[in-house]
This record gives structure tokens, C-alpha cells and sequence, in this order.
């Protein structure tokens, strides 16, 4: 005892303290007057702060997000049924119009009857923003989101699936016919249709062509099928979910002009825990072109329903495993830092002590000034 304080030396400074389970503490501490603070040691923690702040908002987003599994099953709920979804613009009057349906079960729906006509001005629709026309790639397929940018509503596109499940659940409401401004050029025809779970094909023709028996015969010269489709969907009516053919116009360069739209309708179940919505999407392929008087302009889609059902299911990690992953981020986020500043100082370690064997003036440092 008195040899360490002869030799000015703390006896607390060494052996365990406390209880006997404290001399098995892997973790010792060092007094803050042994404890030597760098610059070099201050950049690497405010680097591995902000390295450590990015990864767990990447992490938190990922969680936010979900993941996503897509599954194809055959379709075995029966079901007789299907509901359209309507709402264009078109370039006449709605007294010069007729909509009609026919299917593969031979049934003949007017359709006109069912749907609400409100009489518009096309400069009030196809100046809205977000309406675009329907683009090809270099193969001339059809992309249905040409010139649609900053994209403000969720729908397909949407990533979040509980998003789109949450918005599907809101009530469902047409948008009211903005007042006319100037005299009405336009029909806007929207609602809704209870059709037949098959094969079908959706006509807008000219008054008094395309069917007998519906109105006198239309001049040919007020024919123009120029178009805007403000929502095409199959199912229930879901207004945030964007569809391929939603806010697309399509001009008509003459008056005899054919319209073809050929969609595939796939039937589709979003789910998000015990919250599901079924509804459907559909691919489609478009062609328009002019026609010769002795055939029937206008607008004709065509659909068919496939016999699958696509399955769309968002899960999220549970509490206790996303926290696991934050603490396996945060712990090797101070490894690689550690081994960082490690490398760090013994390389500038190494650079000054060259520095200092290859530099200097005076007897030990060079020879001539001894040999002088």
C-alpha cells in the first residue's frame, strides 16, 4: 500500500468494485480523466448519427409500406352478374346519341335508358387537368399513362394497398355536370349497369344507325365521336381506384370514325389484414380508324371477363420483429463504425509517423550538420 502512494498511483484505479458480480462485467467503464476526445472521433459520430437517422426512416417506410404478395387462382365463386361503370364526354348532342349493350347471352340492353345524360361544353372537359391521350411505345402498344403526370389520387398505381382498401370503403358518388358555359355542344353520359357476367360489347352510336328502330336517321355531317373517358371500371363503383382508360380523350378526324376498345377484365381482391374490397382491372388495346359510309361509326367497347382471380394481399411485420430489425441496424451501424475510426486513426497514425522519420533538421536528423 505504501509503494503505490509513494508512487503517486490510485488504488482505485484498479481490481473490481462493488458486489463479486460486478468482476464479471464484460462491459468496464474508464473515468472520463482517461477518456481522450478527437476530431477525428466527433466526424465519425455525427456520421454514423446521420447514417444511423437514414436507415431507420428507410426501415420505419418499408415497415409503413408492407409487403405485397400477388396470387392467380381459378375463379370459383359463381356469380351471374357485373356492374359497369360509366362517365364520358362525347363531342354531340345527347338527343344524336345511343348506348347499348350486347352480350354473348344474346340479350340487348339500352342502356341509354338506364344511364344519365346531362347536356355540357367539351371546351370545359378536355382543357381539365390530368386529361391525356391515350400513347404507344416503340412496338405500338398502347401506354395507358402517357402525359399523365403528378398523379394526386390513389388507385391502381398506388403502392399502399391499405390505402386503396380505406379509399374503396368511402361511399361511392358521381361528380355533378359543371354548369354549362355558352351553348352546350356535348353529351356527358355517366352511372351505372347491372349486365351479364359474360362476354359483352358496350355501343355508343349515331341516332338512327347501328340498330333499327331507334329515332330518325342523324345527318352524316354532325357526326363527330371525339371522346372523353372520365371513368371505365367493371364492378363496384370505386371513384379513387384509376382505371387504364380513366381522363383519356380520343379525337375523331372524320365524321365516319370507329372507336375500339378491347379490354380484359381481371376480377381482383385487395386485402389488408381482415379489411378486404373486391373490384376488377382490366388491360386494353385500342384501335381507331376511319370508315366508309356503308359501315357504323362510333364508339364500341369490347369485354371479356378472364376465369381467374388475382389476389392482392399487404402484411407488416409485427411489433417485436420490426423493433429486432431497427436494433440490428442501429448494432451494425456501430461496428462498421467502430472498425471505421479504428482503420481511420491507425492510418493517420502510420502517415505521421513516416512523416516524422523522413523529415527534420539538426544532429539527428541529417548528417551535415554534424560533419560540419
Amino acid at each position: 500500500m505504501d509503494s503505490l502512494e509513494k508512487r503517486g498511483l490510485d488504488e482505485d484505479n484498479f481490481g473490481a468494485k462493488g458486489s463479486v458480480v460486478s468482476a464479471f462485467d464484460a462491459f468496464p467503464k474508464s473515468k472520463p480523466q482517461y477518456v481522450t476526445r478527437t476530431e477525428g472521433g466527433g466526424k465519425w459520430t455525427v456520421a454514423m448519427a446521420v447514417v444511423s437517422l437514414f436507415l431507420l426512416w428507410a426501415e420505419l417506410a418499408r415497415w409503413w409500406r408492407g409487403s405485397e404478395s400477388h396470387t392467380f387462382e381459378v375463379e370459383r365463386d359463381i356469380s351471374h352478374s357485373m356492374q359497369i361503370n360509366l362517365d364520358a364526354v362525347i363531342l354531340m348532342k345527347c338527343g344524336d346519341l345511343h348506348v347499348n349493350v350486347q352480350d354473348a347471352a344474346g340479350d340487348l340492353i339500352m342502356a341509354g335508358t338506364r344511364l344519365n345524360k346531362d347536356e355540357t361544353s367539351w371546351a370545359q372537359w378536355v382543357n381539365q387537368k390530368g386529361v391525356h391521350k391515350l400513347g404507344r411505345d416503340g412496338e405500338g402498344r398502347v401506354v395507358t399513362g402517357a402525359g399523365w403526370q403528378n398523379l394526386d389520387e390513389e388507385g391502381f398505381g398506388e403502392e399502399h394497398v391499405h390505402d386503396i382498401v380505406a379509399l374503396g370503403k368511402k361511399r361511392a358518388k358521381w361528380a355533378r355536370t359543371p354548369r354549362v358555359r355558352g351553348p352546350p355542344d356535348s353529351c356527358r353520359i355517366y352511372g351505372s349497369l347491372e349486365l351479364n357476367k359474360v362476354q359483352g360489347d358496350f355501343h355508343i352510336t349515331a341516332r338512327g344507325h347501328g340498330y333499327l328502330g331507334q329515332g330518325r336517321h342523324l345527318d352524316h355531317e354532325s357526326f363527330n365521336f371525339s371522346h372523353i373517358i372520365n371513368e371505365l371500371s367493371f364492378g363496384a363503383y370505386y371513384p379513387s381506384l384509376v382505371n387504364p382508360l380513366d381522363r383519356t380523350v380520343n379525337i375523331a378526324q372524320h365524321h365516319f370514325h370507329k372507336f375500339q376498345y378491347y379490354v380484359s377484365v381481371v376480377p381482383t381482391r385487395y386485402t389488408v389484414g381482415s379489411s378486404s374490397i373486391a373490384t376488377n382491372q382490366y388491360a386494353v388495346t385500342e384501335q381507331s380508324k376511319a370508315v366508309s359510309e356503308y359501315m357504323v361509326p362510333g364508339i364500341f367497347v369490347k369485354y371479356d371477363i378472364e376465369p381467374i382471380v388475382l389476389s392482392v394481399n399487404e402484411n407488416r411485420d409485427g411489433f417485436f420483429k420490426f423493433a429486432f430489425k431497427l436494433i440490428n441496424v442501429l448494432s451494425g451501424v456501430l461496428v462498421a463504425g467502430h472498425w471505421g475510426f479504428t482503420l481511420s486513426e491507425w492510418f493517420r497514425e502510420v502517415i505521421g509517423k513516416r512523416r516524422r522519420q523522413s523529415g527534420g533538421e539538426g544532429f539527428l536528423g541529417t548528417k551535415h550538420g554534424y560533419d560540419a
